[in-house]
C-alpha cells in the first residue's frame, strides 16, 4: 500500500528512523542516566529514585542475579508487581544483565501463573508479598529456582515505609500468610548486590528483552518474543512521533500497570529515554485516592484507557485539577469513546488522543497526531517505519476506503511466539506482515479506522480475555454440558463476559457457574451474566457458532 500517511505527519516527525543506533535497551537506559542524572526517573507513594539512584540500584539487582545466582545469559526472570518502586530497579537491573524479562499480573489466579511459568521456564520470580501465597501453591510444579520477595512499602523513608507494611499487613489484612522458605527479601538482595558490581554483558538486538504474554486468537496465552530491537525501534518511533510537541522536563501519570505492554513501553520506556519522570500509581482503582494523588504534581502527560479516564471524569474532585500543564492525554489498549474523549476536552482542555497497537508489535502501530484539536474516530497515522496493508480474507491487498483485515510490517513486530513456530506461521503472511486479526480501513489522508475485530477476543478495561479459556474453565465446571463466551459492549468497561450455558444438570445456577470461575481465572475475566440455553447454534461439524450468539444479542 501506498504510504498516503506520511502526507499527514507533523513537521518534524521522519518517516523513518534507524533501530541500529541502539544496540539494546540499556544502552538508552545509560546514556539516560547520563543526560539527566540529577533528574527524578520515579515517584511512587511520595518517593522518588532519581536516575542516578536508578542506575545504581539496578546494577546491584543485576548483580546479584549473576553473582549471587549464578544465572547465565538468557535466563527468564518473572516480575509479578504493580506499579512500585521495585518495578523498574528488578527489570532495568536484568535486562542490563542480559536477561530476559516475564511479565506476570499479579492478580493471576495459580492456574494461570502456573501455565505462564511453566511455559516461559522462568527460573526466578519477583512477587509482591500480597501475592506470594498464590506463588507458594504452584512453586513445586515449576521450574522456579529462586524467589524475591518485597513489600509495598520495603522502597519507601523511614518510618513511612514501616508504617506502610504494618498497615497494609496488620491492618488491611491485604497479605494472606504464605511459605516460602528460602525466598530472600528484596531490599536484601540490593545490599548483597552493591559490593559484588554489574558485570558487563555483550547484548545484540536480536537477543530476546521481553515474553509477553497474550493470547493471540486462542485462549492459550503464548509469549511473544520482543526482542532489544524490538522494544528499542518502538521507543523511537514513539520518541519521534511525540518529542516536537514536548518541551522542557515532563511528569507523566502511570496508572495502567508496568507488566502491562502499553505502559510498559509508552510511559516506563518511552519516556525514560525522555528524561521525564514517571509518577507511578500503585492503585489507580481507588480513584478518590488517585485523584488526591494528581493534585500534588504538574503533569504534562497522562496515558490510560477509556475506563480509567471515564472513571476520572466521574469522580468530582477531578475537575478542581490544575491542568495547566497538561500537553498529551493518550488513549490505548481498547476504544476510547468519543463521549468519553469529549467530556475530556471540556474538562482538562486538552484532546485525548487515541493509538492503537498489539503486545505483538512491542506495541504501538498507529497514533493520532498529538496536536489533534478534536476527537477523530480513528486510531491515527502509522508511526514512522511501520507498514500497513489492508488484505481480504484470501491475503490480496486492498485499496483505499476498502475494509479488511489490518496488516502490519515493521522493526517493531515480534520475533514470534517463544517455542510456538506453528501459531507463530498462522498469523505471518508469506511477504512477512503480521496479521492482527483486526478489520480495519484507511482513509485517502491515511488515517486508520478499526471496523471489528475478527478475532473473538473479549476486551475487559484494555485486558484481552480469550472466550476459549472461560469456556475451559466453564466446561469443568460440574453440571455444565456445553459453553460459549461472548463480550457484550459495556459502558465502564468496554466489554464485559457473557457466558451460555447448556446445563447437564438442571440444578445448576447461574451463581454456581460464576462461583466456580472465582477460584480459576482474574477477576476481569469472569462472567457478569449466565444465560442458560437448551441448545447452542452449531456449524455442519459441531463447531458452536460464537457469532450467531453475538449477532442474536446484538438484535436483541
Amino acid at each position: 500500500m501506498e504510504k498516503v500517511w506520511l502526507r499527514s505527519y507533523p513537521e518534524g516527525v521522519p518517516a523513518e528512523i534507524d533501530p541500529s543506533e541502539f544496540m539494546s535497551i540499556g544502552e538508552v537506559f545509560e546514556r539516560s542516566c547520563r543526560e539527566f542524572a540529577t533528574r527524578d526517573a520515579f515517584v511512587c507513594m511520595g518517593k522518588a529514585l532519581s536516575f542516578a539512584e536508578l542506575d545504581r540500584l539496578s546494577a546491584a539487582f543485576g548483580a546479584h542475579l549473576q553473582s549471587g545466582l549464578g544465572l547465565a545469559p538468557g535466563t527468564r526472570i518473572a516480575l509479578m508487581m504493580p506499579n512500585v518502586l521495585q518495578y523498574p530497579i528488578a527489570m532495568f537491573g536484568a535486562l542490563r544483565a542480559g536477561y530476559t524479562i516475564v511479565n506476570c499480573n499479579p492478580l493471576y489466579t495459580p492456574r494461570e501463573l502456573e501455565h505462564q511459568l511453566n511455559d516461559s521456564g522462568a527460573e526466578v520470580i519477583v512477587v509482591l508479598e500480597n501475592f506470594a501465597s498464590t506463588l507458594q501453591r504452584v512453586i513445586a510444579r515449576t521450574s522456579v529456582r529462586h524467589v524475591i520477595v518485597t513489600a509495598i512499602g520495603d522502597l519507601l523513608d523511614v518510618p513511612k515505609g514501616w508504617l506502610v507494611n504494618f498497615v497494609v499487613r496488620h491492618v488491611k489484612k491485604m497479605v494472606p500468610s504464605f511459605d516460602l522458605p528460602d525466598a530472600r527479601r528484596f531490599n536484601d538482595v540490593l545490599k548483597l548486590g552493591r559490593g559484588a558490581g554489574l558485570n558487563p554483558v555483550s547484548v545484540v538486538p536480536e537477543d530476546i528483552a521481553f515474553l509477553q504474554y497474550t493470547g493471540g486468537t486462542t485462549g492459550v496465552a503464548k509469549g511473544a518474543m520482543l526482542t532489544h530491537r524490538n522494544i528499542v525501534s518502538n521507543m523511537m518511533q514513539a520518541h519521534v512521533w511525540i518529542r516536537p510537541f514536548l518541551k522542557g522536563e515532563q511528569v507523566v501519570i502511570t496508572a495502567l500497570p508496568l507488566y502491562h505492554i502499553f505502559a510498559l513501553t509508552a510511559n516506563c520506556l518511552v519516556f525514560f529515554q525522555l528524561g521525564a519522570t514517571n509518577v507511578l500509581i500503585t492503585n489507580p482503582r481507588d480513584i478518590s485516592g488517585f485523584v488526591k494523588e494528581l493534585a500534588k504534581y504538574r503533569f504534562t502527560v497522562m496515558t490510560g484507557v477509556n475506563t480509567l479516564f471515564n472513571a476520572l471524569l466521574n469522580n468530582p474532585d477531578f475537575a478542581n485539577l490544575d491542568f495547566s500543564a497538561l500537553k498529551v492525554s493518550l488513549g490505548g489498549g481498547m476504544a476510547v469513546q468519543r463521549a468519553v474523549a469529549d467530556r475530556w476536552m471540556r474538562v482538562t482542555g486538552q484532546p485525548l488522543i487515541e493509538a492503537y497497537g498489539l503486545t505483538e508489535t512491542s506495541p504501538a502501530v498507529c497514533i493520532n497526531r498529538p496536536d489533534e484539536t478534536s476527537f477523530t474516530g480513528s486510531i491515527g497515522l502509522p508511526i514512522p517505519s511501520t507498514e500497513i496493508s489492508i488484505r481480504d480474507d484470501s491475503g490480496n491487498e486492498l485499496g483505499i476506503g476498502d475494509t479488511g483485515e489490518l496488516c502490519v510490517r515493521g522493526p517493531q513486530v515480534m520475533k514470534g511466539y517463544f517455542r510456538r513456530p506453528v501459531e507463530t506461521a498462522e498469523i505471518t503472511t508469506d511477504d512477512g506482515f503480521l496479521r492482527t486479526g483486526d478489520i480495519a480501513s484507511v482513509d485517502e489522508r491515511g488515517y486508520v479506522k478499526l471496523v471489528d475485530r475478527k478475532k473473538d477476543m473479549i476486551l475487559v478495561s484494555g485486558f484481552n480475555v480469550y472466550p476459549n479459556e472461560v469456556e475451559e474453565v466453564i466446561a469443568s465446571c460440574p453440571g455444565v454440558l456445553e459453553c460459549c463466551a461472548i463480550g457484550l459492549p459495556d459502558e465502564r468497561s468496554g466489554e464485559v463476559v457473557k457466558v451460555f450455558v447448556v446445563a447437564r444438570d438442571a440444578s445448576i445456577t447461574e451463581q454456581q457457574v460464576i462461583e466456580h470461575c472465582r477460584g480459576q481465572l482474574t477477576s476481569y475475566k469472569i462472567p457478569k451474566s449466565v444465560e442458560f440455553r437448551k441448545e447452542l447454534p452449531k456449524t455442519n461439524v459441531g463447531k458452536i457458532l460464537r457469532r450467531a450468539l453475538k449477532e442474536e444479542v446484538r438484535k436483541s
